[in-house]
């Protein structure tokens, strides 16, 4: 008897465990982070909600194949888009008022990340622009981002 079921392919398996692998090894702490990113208790799901947004496309960075350097610098600059969306939001009561997509949509786009304070160097912000606008074509990229939030 004939069955409809497909079996997931070896290669797939063993490449997304791989994957998954890099990720613990890139980011022993990331579920962590969202209570590093905590002023007040409140903060605490909206780090959870950021970080259901940026890991995705950690792994998306991971499975492109990219050096671990590189890796490493856009990790670094997702934790700090993640703990900036948080102060903003003590900033900017409208992107309380929101859902979580609308501050991503409101603080990255295809040119640019927000403007990181304390000021960091021209370079470190051109760096961190990069990845922000690496994650934009990403989120553009899903077709259920805007409804999610």
């Amino acid at each position: 008897m004939a069955t409809n079921k497909r079996e997931a392919e070896p290669a797939a398996i063993i490449g997304a465990a791989a994957e998954e692998a890099t990720l613990r090894t890139l980011c022993p702490d990331l579920e962590q982070w969202p209570q590093r990113w905590c002023i007040e208790p409140a903060d605490l799901p909206v780090g959870e909600a950021i970080l259901e947004v940026l890991t995705p496309f950690l792994r998306h960075l991971i499975a492109q194949g990219l050096a671990p350097r590189t890796l490493k610098r856009h990790r670094d600059h997702l934790w700090l888009l993640g703990g900036e969306i948080i102060r903003r939001r003590y900033d900017d009561p409208e992107l309380q008022q929101h859902p979580l997509t609308y501050a991503f949509a409101e603080l990255i786009d295809d040119e640019t990340g927000p403007l990181i304070w304390p000021r960091i160097s021209e370079a470190e912000q051109n760096a961190f622009d990069a990845t922000c606008r690496k994650l934009h074509r990403f989120l553009s990229s899903q077709p259920n981002h805007a409804d999610s939030g």
